[in-house]
């Protein structure tokens, strides 16, 4: 592990505190579970990035960095507790009296999607909502997998695909079960589609209301 320099920043880190933990910023003042640290970075991978803020109570209170062993605990996350292991940048920023805080930022993954692994040592996807780490649809999940792998995928426009489009488009959005029975198919093969089209952009997941639900891309 590297001696990490802090630099001046107590008002670049008081206005990000100010924007409280969100899609993109989580708050950690006790960093001691780098599988619960993977769940994070797993998360913010599979969004669109995000950084931590080690030591920083969940309140917003600058408590500043206990020791340097929050560093290694959140590498040891990230490369031990994450598959594909992630990079994490890290910068260190003197606030005053109130002491270090440490900028741990994860950026968004190329090739999702990234696992983190439970105690139970089963690997699991994460995603950021807001500001709380949800477990990926399993959908979603094989959709990351098939858009990664390259294979050739073709819309069905007069198919299964396209019934489950036309009822989103219909609905506004639809749950995965009605997009089952929209798509008047097998489950199996319904399933299938909806992975198809996720894959492809055409659909997208999205978390409402405590579940995920298939909506179409804004445009633009």
């Amino acid at each position: 592990m590297k001696d990490i320099k802090a630099t001046k920043g107590r008002a670049y880190i008081l206005d990000l505190i100010a924007q409280g933990e969100h899609e993109r910023q989580d708050f950690k003042y006790a960093i001691s579970d780098a599988r619960k640290i993977a769940r994070s970075i797993s998360a913010f991978a599979n969004r669109s990035g995000g950084r931590l803020l080690v030591g920083v109570k969940d309140n917003g209170h600058i408590a500043g960095v206990r020791n340097e062993e929050d560093i290694y605990v959140i590498e040891q996350a990230a490369e031990l507790y994450c598959r594909p292991s992630q990079k994490v940048e890290f910068t260190a920023y003197s606030t005053g009296e109130t002491g270090v805080v440490i900028l741990a930022s994860v950026a968004a993954a190329a090739d999702r999607p990234v696992c983190a692994q439970e105690a139970d040592k089963k690997w699991r996807a994460y995603y950021r909502v807001a500001d709380e780490n949800i477990c990926a649809h399993p959908l979603m999940v094989r959709a990351w997998r098939q858009r990664s792998s390259m294979t050739p995928m073709a819309y069905s426009a007069g198919g299964a695909d396209h019934r489950i489009v036309e009822a989103i488009d219909r609905e506004g959005r639809l749950s995965v079960a009605d997009a089952v029975k929209a798509a008047t198919v097998s489950r199996r093969t319904a399933e299938m589609s909806i992975v198809r089209l996720a894959a492809m952009g055409i659909v997208e997941f999205e978390y409402v209301d405590g579940d995920f639900v298939l909506v179409r891309p804004e445009e633009g």
